[in-house]
């Protein structure tokens, strides 16, 4: 189906018995997805501030600290295009189910986890579960929704997320601060187990490609993803560990290079291929993904980098520091939930550049705002601004990507669309790290993931302070290479036929 048949709220000026029933099914289906897609989210968002509580905990090293949040970021991302196509071959029901299942068992399970080690461990198993439900979810909105109502669902979608944001780092904080770290993951639990009933009830059976059943997993292409993204986290997790590029560091990028070519090799050959390649001969597509992968890695990082920065220069509690990290989520769900309206008159490929243009506005203030003499305004305002522009983005782009799509390749963009997203989230967590901690002597480096830098000296903050200031510069430079590439997407998408997406005149 075509982009304009698909999203054009003028296409269809009434609404007949089969899309009125459409509709009613599409809210059921999203009454599922949003809450899941908020507890996955507070998964992350709860464990940023309560990491320090975690490190002192085990006595854990910043290695192993780094991979308390590496670990799920890379199983996530490599199961995502598996468990993607798995959804659009069988059913993308049962796959969602399952993977709810095994992310809230994770859960319990983690709470219990003896020492770091294992716990890193489960967190992978976590990861399983989660990827099962994130690279199913816009696909089952996307397949749900009529055309006329697909903006607005995908963007009280991304506020879900959002939502997570906003409520992750204070009930992050007020659980390891009263009811110890392991409620952080013991959470996820009764929350959990209740999404799984209301999914068993709400959500109806998929429609399996009956053909695609007889093709293969792409064993060797999943191999190469998970080695090459496990390569380049390693050479980054070791940069931050040691302050210096050593011949591991070599190696790791080295290994990450020579894999990527021959990924792509390997897809190309492949009669059931991980990756549709063919979805990037369309350039609106494919700059549209660089778009969500290169803002992935400009902004994700800023949450974690805030909180653990206020916790370890002002030696805030886990509290203080999740709720001076809110204005960032708050901005994200003002902006998405104001979608709908936007996009009644600004085409998504128009609004995502907008959106990345405020979000670089965000980190060039947040520069300014990493500083224990400048106020808390400053901050706020950075964080505001990024999320802000954050929200727009996107559901913005989400929508510019998968509208135009097909419903059996849905999950498999889908988990593209994420996979990208989640190496850049992955490259951001690990770069703005490294690059944060490579002024701090090796001994300063504990202090900074158990929060204690502030307690040191004033010299031990000022080390710290110059870190956030190189990590700021870099991130908002990678950010302004979104804008660019949001520019090119809309550039090449807004065709007379494309137009019709947003309704925007040329």
């Amino acid at each position: 189906m075509d982009a304009a048949a698909r999203v054009d709220p003028s296409a269809r000026p009434t609404a007949g018995p089969d899309e009125a029933a459409q509709a009613r099914y599409a809210w059921r289906a999203l009454s599922v997805v949003g809450p899941t897609s908020v507890l996955v989210a507070l998964n992350a968002s709860t464990l940023n501030v309560a990491l320090p509580d975690v490190v002192r905990h085990f006595g854990a090293s910043p290695l192993a600290a780094n991979w308390i949040l590496l670990s799920y970021m890379l199983a996530g991302a490599v199961l995502l295009l598996a468990f993607g196509r798995l959804g659009d071959l069988f059913d993308r029901r049962a796959t969602y189910l399952a993977g709810l299942s095994v992310f809230t068992l994770a859960s319990l399970l983690l709470g219990l986890a003896p020492n770091v080690w294992v716990l890193i461990g489960l967190r992978v198993v976590q990861a399983a579960g989660g990827a099962m439900l994130t690279a199913n979810s816009a696909a089952i909105i996307v397949d749900a929704f009529p055309p006329r109502l697909l903006s607005q669902g995908m963007g009280i979608y991304a506020a879900s997320f959002s939502a997570a944001q906003l409520v992750g780092p204070v009930v992050g904080g007020l659980l390891a601060d009263h009811a110890g770290w392991r409620w952080v993951f013991w959470f996820n639990v009764p929350v959990g187990m209740l999404c799984l009933l209301w999914g068993a009830v709400m959500l109806r059976p998929g429609d399996p490609d009956a053909e695609g059943r007889r093709r293969r997993i792409d064993v060797p292409g999943n191999l190469i993803v998970f080695l090459a993204l496990g390569s380049l986290l390693f050479a980054l997790s070791r940069v931050q560990e040691v302050g210096r590029v050593g011949p591991m560091v070599v190696a790791g990028f080295g290994t990450f290079v020579v894999l990527l070519p021959i990924f792509f090799v390997v897809e190309h050959r492949s009669g059931s291929p991980l990756v549709d390649l063919g979805l990037f001969r369309r350039p609106p597509y494919a700059l549209a993904n660089l778009a969500a992968f290169v803002n992935s890695m400009a902004r994700f990082a800023v949450v974690l980098l805030m909180a653990l920065f206020f916790r370890a220069a002002h030696a805030d509690s886990a509290f203080a520091a999740g709720l001076k990290v809110m204005p960032l989520a708050l901005g994200t769900v003002i902006a998405s939930t104001s979608l709908g309206l936007l996009a009644r008159w600004i085409h998504p490929r128009s609004l995502a550049a907008l959106g990345s243009g405020v979000a670089t506005g965000g980190l060039i203030v947040l520069f300014f705002a990493v500083d224990p003499d400048a106020g808390y305004g400053l901050a706020a305002s950075g964080l505001a601004l990024t999320g802000l522009g954050t929200g727009i983005f996107l559901p913005a782009n989400t929508t510019a990507i998968m509208a135009d799509l097909p419903s059996d390749r849905l999950g498999t963009a889908n988990a593209l669309r994420l996979l990208l997203q989640r190496v850049g989230v992955m490259t951001s967590t690990a770069l703005g790290l490294a690059i944060v901690t490579g002024p701090l002597a090796e001994d300063l480096r504990d202090g900074f993931f158990s929060g204690t830098v502030a307690g040191v000296s004033d010299a031990a903050v000022a080390q710290l302070v110059a870190g956030y200031h190189r990590a700021f510069v870099v991130l908002a430079g990678i950010s302004a290479l979104g804008v660019a590439a949001c520019l090119a997407s809309r550039r090449v998408g807004l065709t007379s036929e494309d137009r019709k997406l947003g309704g925007e005149r040329p």
